[in-house]
């Protein structure tokens, strides 16, 4: 087996490396990102890339195409990975989440690969209404992250063929320990917020709705796409990836983590605008489809296991959301610095 993660050195890559080596553990795997976040390691006793076989660094945006010889699958986690962010760089989000995910689905089945797994997002239900999304719901996507997601999942389908395959994992919101942890997620917020400074600030009226996922099952929903066959699912499968039993208010989130960090306050802005980014999500058809990858993380232990860790790291910081734990800070700090361009390229 010879797997390509384009996009490991993120969030989410980790965990997935660390599965896949599991898994397949005399397989050739290989990773490809641009960098960005590949200083900003947290809780770790190594480098998580010494369980790759190499490790390829380049911008997706410039991608060698004749590496994709030879490979089985390939993995795209590639994305400029937020709201803030997808606002601030609209453009650079759609070509890097959309556009660049298109070319290089092109020239892997070209190459002979043959299951292409994209991690695709629930976001694109944005405004929704009380009952809960499947996949055959109407999309609402309300910002350029969720779009890059709609329109790669679009273009994506039609490549799909009986010798390649493509999943599209529509992942309920990340959390969780990783060794590359951010901050910029609703739960690690929260937990971040509450170490610090005994506090859980809640910048809305806290009724939003939100479906959520442990980022360690998330690797596991890949670990699963990646040998999908056609007959589970079809050549083209576009997938609610997640729990029924995730689904939370956020401030039934806030109040959980209150309950695990001793000593913390809640405070709920109730004068806040509503958020219109709320929505529940139906995930029966990926409970059917991979019964045996389901999420094995609940919200007490991932909220535990992010409280234990951010101890360990003797975390107190209580102007977090202005660290390099939050991914946008991270690019507005290399841009600065001059280390990237307008076009978040690098600048030797």
């Amino acid at each position: 087996m010879k797997i390509l993660v384009i996009g490991n050195m993120g969030y989410v890559g980790p965990g997935v490396i660390s599965q896949l080596r599991a898994t397949y553990p005399d397989a050739i795997l290989v990773g490809y990102d641009i960098g960005y976040f590949a200083n900003y390691l947290t809780n770790v006793p190594f480098l998580p890339e010494v369980k790759l076989s190499k490790q390829i660094m380049g911008d997706v945006r410039e991608f060698p195409y004749e590496i994709l010889k030879d490979f089985d699958a390939v993995v795209y986690l590639a994305a400029i990975s937020n709201d803030p962010m997808g606002a601030k760089y609209e453009d650079i989000t759609l070509d890097v989440n959309y556009k660049s995910c298109i070319r290089v689905a092109e020239k892997a089945r070209e190459s002979g690969v043959k299951s292409f797994v994209f991690a695709s997002s629930c976001s694109m239900y944005g405004e929704a209404d009380d009952d809960a999304k499947t996949e055959t719901d109407k999309l609402n996507p309300l910002t350029a992250y969720a779009r890059s997601k709609v329109f790669a999942e679009r273009d994506l389908e039609p490549l799909a063929t009986a010798d390649f395959t493509v999943t599209c994992l529509r992942f309920a919101t990340a959390c969780g320990i990783s060794n590359r942890l951010r901050l910029d997620l609703v739960l690690n917020d929260f937990v971040a917020g509450a170490v610090a400074s005994k506090q859980i600030n809640i910048l809305s009226n806290g009724t939003p709705w939100r479906p959520l996922i442990n980022v360690l099952d998330m690797a596991r929903a890949i670990d699963w796409a990646i040998a999908r066959k056609n007959d589970n699912g079809g050549q083209f499968l576009a997938v609610n990836t997640g729990s029924n039993t995730w689904n939370y208010q956020v401030k039934e989130l806030a109040h959980a983590v209150g309950e695990v960090v001793p000593g913390c306050s809640v405070t709920i802005n109730e004068d806040a605008p509503p958020d219109k980014r709320s929505y529940k999500v139906n995930f029966d058809l990926y409970s059917k489809l991979a019964p045996n990858h389901q999420p094995v993380y609940d919200l007490k232990t991932t909220i535990q296991n992010l409280y234990n860790a951010l101890t360990a790291m003797e975390f107190n910081d209580p102007n977090f959301r202005e660290s390099k734990l939050m991914r946008l800070k991270v690019l507005a700090g290399l841009q600065q610095g001059g280390h990237l361009n307008d076009n978040l390229s690098w600048t030797w």
